[in-house]
């Protein structure tokens, strides 16, 4: 049932993006970057901790699981370092995220061949 939830709940959110995409005149990574700031501040009122509890991969995965990621590390550097915790809670919180990301599209561009749209 746990992997139900997670497809449904993942779902929703892309739709919901899928959605701003076709309905806006927004470009993509703009909403990117809403999603990344959407899983923040909802993380920040405490909403997305019990969310994602509750809805497991399926809130963790897409760009608003990151957010909270970043909101996260953020707020537990802040408690431990103060101020300088806002530069570096959220890298280090998603430094593995981040690194394993970069390494794989490294090696997804070697065997693709990039071409831009007309």
């Amino acid at each position: 049932m746990d992997y139900i939830k997670a497809f449904v709940v993942g779902g929703v959110i892309c739709l919901l993006a899928q959605i701003l995409m076709e309905k806006t005149k927004m470009l993509p990574g703009r909403i990117m970057v809403l999603l990344v700031c959407l899983g923040a501040v909802l993380g920040a009122f405490g909403i997305y901790e019990p969310f994602s509890k509750w809805a497991g991969a399926g809130a963790n995965v897409p760009l608003t699981g990151f957010g909270n990621l970043l909101w996260t590390g953020v707020k537990a550097a802040v408690d431990k370092d103060g101020f300088l915790g806002i530069f570096k809670g959220g890298l280090t919180a998603s430094a593995v995220g981040i690194s394993g990301a970069l390494v794989l599209s490294y090696i997804a561009s070697l065997f693709f061949d990039s071409k831009m749209k007309k």
